[in-house]
């Protein structure tokens, strides 16, 4: 099992290095890469997106949603997967949205990724580095999702920040 969280803003290439990545992967293996999607399509730009992006892939990959239920999705994983979640903080506000304990889910979801046998690439948005948000709601966004890259961060081996199209790898302190 390898663990790598990518991280970046939005259009960073985050997506795409992840996906890039597991195609090789998948390719120098002989299976067909598995995409784990966690978006939820609420209105028309969002239905386009998604759409959008299924089209970008292509028939090689293999889908599973999983908006709320992640830990489950990843605990269904084989040492043979070859995967990519996309995205966590879609995820969270998942999670939020639907007025989920927290603590608890995340807590499951680092666990199930903790012990999960398949080779991973786990994309999520780093959003601490813009404005604060004006907001409660926009605030412990933010907050919660440093907190989740942080989770998410100790038990990876590893993980990089993707910006402008750019990887940057990250080390821990």
């Amino acid at each position: 099992m390898t663990l790598t969280l990518v991280l970046g803003g939005a259009r960073s290439g985050k997506s795409r290095y992840a996906q890039t990545q597991a195609e090789q992967a998948a390719k120098a293996a002989g299976r067909p890469p598995l995409f784990i999607a966690t978006a939820e399509a609420f209105d028309d730009e969002m239905h386009d997106r998604i759409a959008r992006h299924q089209q970008e892939r292509g028939d090689a990959w293999r889908q599973i949603e999983a908006p709320l239920d992640l830990a489950d999705a990843v605990r269904a994983l084989s040492s043979e997967d070859i995967a990519v979640i996309d995205c966590l903080t879609l995820w969270l506000s998942n999670q939020m949205l639907n007025k989920r304990d927290l603590n608890a889910a995340i807590d499951d979801l680092t666990q199930a990724l903790n012990t999960c046998p398949a080779t991973l690439w786990v994309v999520s948005n780093e959003v601490g580095w813009s404005l604060v948000p004006d907001n409660p709601l926009g605030r412990r966004f933010r907050d919660e999702a440093g907190r989740l890259n942080q989770r998410i961060a100790e038990i990876a081996d590893t993980a990089c920040l993707i910006v402008a199209g750019m990887r940057v790898p990250l080390e821990r302190i």
